[in-house]
């Protein structure tokens, strides 16, 4: 099986992620999560299989995420405007993403991705 693999090639967890994937020959389709960002569908279909809570997939250590106070704002937004926001920039989403057809993983754990993984 083919998974999706986003990333944001500067990234030192998504590098460190993909050698992790290349060494244990896992098949991905790559993808820059910055020059093609997740759209809400995408974002809402990824939220579903994750079954993690929205904020997860906020990438809270971001620059953007800090300069757009996100910390306090998020807290009044409904999920939908919480969607909508993610799929305005790829610097906003948490990353690196695998994405699987009955399950998504976001940011590298490589324990969890052992799990999911490797078969």
């Amino acid at each position: 099986m083919k998974y999706l693999f986003l990333e944001y090639p500067k990234c030192s967890t998504c590098q460190r992620a993909k050698k992790w994937l290349d060494a244990n020959t896992v098949q991905y389709v790559d993808r820059n999560i910055v020059t093609e960002n997740p759209n809400e569908s995408e974002l809402t279909e990824w939220l579903k299989k994750s079954g993690l809570d929205l904020r997860k997939f906020f990438n809270t250590s971001g620059m953007l995420y800090k300069s757009m106070n996100l910390k306090e704002k998020l807290d009044q937004m409904s999920d939908k405007e919480k969607v909508a926001l993610l799929a305005t920039n790829g610097m906003l989403v948490k990353r690196p993403i695998v994405v699987a057809d009955d399950f998504v993983l976001v940011g590298f754990k490589e324990k969890e991705w052992e799990d999911k993984l490797i078969k």
